[in-house]
């Protein structure tokens, strides 16, 4: 009685595993098929080739270029890297215009070409020489120039730790560990561990009373860290303070999870935005993932919570490829309809998709 038992138990144990592994396979298929609907549908794309909107993108293709090893993906990069010589949009200080700098290291990485990289560090070179003195207040004399909006946060810190991961003689850290400190101190909230979007929503507040905190600017903030901590010495002086961030917000996000696995536009009031909002569960499901996968987030409710927003979130790609639930282009919750598609949403969708796989 006790062999045939083990026999049951090594023949469901077996049955699992297969089904596990066929289960990571439509994963791969599935990711692949979002990869390429976006590529496919590139050139009706509105935004400017160097626009935020795309760097988020570029960051998300990038990976899972470097997870596959697909040279469709690297060609598509290399093309938009080649056509504008690797180069950026005007605004020296915006964080905005910084973010495709996350893919042209990236490639640097892959390549070793030095035109990939040269102008990304002559722009961060003069930034960090010339740092900007205003204030972190949109609506103040050069707003721009400083973190002054939580998506910052995605935008540029990684770029920064890329590059000392490159020439730590730089010290580039020193630079970015004074902005990001000093834009969280700006933006963060301490009780309830996520982050405004900018100082203007502060006072606001939600139809049920609750503080305003938008999903897909958290969501940024909250993949950045990750991103950001990949690069990070251990030993670094402040590796503590960027995880500390990241943990209390992981918590914060599992509360703020709807029953179906996804997130919405409003974190604290859903029922005023009742549709999941994509390139927030994207980036949330992203950064959960990552923790576990790291063994960082190591309670059990993490890896439910990613594993739930990986299913919500491939509930919502529509049969051609089309990941659909994305918040246009905005600054704070507004409603989504399962139509609604943009490339940022599709950039969160591949990072998470390669955590996910990465899963055991």
């Amino acid at each position: 009685m006790k062999r045939v038992l083990i026999l049951i138990l090594a023949l469901w144990g077996f049955l699992f595993t297969a089904a596990a592994k066929d289960n990571k396979e439509e994963d791969r298929k599935l990711i692949d098929k979002v990869a390429m609907w976006q590529i496919d549908h590139y050139a009706k794309v509105k935004h400017h080739d160097l626009a935020w909107t795309n760097g988020v993108l570029f960051r998300g293709m990038v990976e899972w270029a470097y997870y596959t090893d697909d040279a469709r993906y690297y060609d598509f990069l290399r093309k938009i890297g080649e056509k504008h010589d690797w180069k950026f949009l005007k605004r020296l200080y915006h964080a905005d215009d910084l973010v495709v700098a996350q893919m042209y290291i990236r490639m640097f990485e892959k390549y070793k070409e030095e035109a990939m990289i040269r102008p990304t560090i002559a722009r961060v070179d003069s930034v960090v020489a010339n740092p900007s003195t205003a204030r972190l207040w949109l609506g103040a004399k050069r707003w721009s120039e400083r973190w002054s909006w939580c998506d910052a946060l995605f935008m540029a810190p990684p770029v920064y730790g890329l590059l000392n991961r490159l020439y730590p003689e730089k010290h580039y850290l020193d630079f970015m560990d004074r902005e990001f400190k000093e834009a969280t101190d700006s933006l963060y909230d301490e009780e309830a561990h996520l982050y405004y979007r900018d100082r203007r929503y502060i006072p606001k507040r939600e139809r049920n009373g609750e503080k305003v905190f938008w999903g897909r600017g958290n969501g940024w903030v909250f993949a950045g860290l990750p991103l950001l901590l990949e690069t990070l010495p251990k030993d670094h002086v402040t590796y503590q303070y960027y995880l500390s961030i990241y943990k209390e917000m992981a918590d914060a996000v599992v509360r703020c999870q709807d029953k179906q696995g996804s997130w919405h536009a409003s974190l604290l009031d859903p029922s005023s935005y009742p549709a999941p909002e994509n390139s927030a569960s994207g980036f949330f499901t992203y950064g959960l993932a990552w923790g576990v996968n790291h063994g960082i987030l190591k309670g059990k409710k993490y890896k439910k919570a990613a594993l739930q927003g990986w299913k919500a979130l491939k509930s919502y790609v529509h049969e051609d490829g089309m990941l659909g639930y994305v918040q246009p282009v905005s600054a704070a919750p507004e409603q989504v309809t399962k139509d609604m598609t943009e490339v940022y949403g599709v950039g969160a969708f591949l990072l998470a998709g390669i955590e996910m796989l990465e899963m055991k």
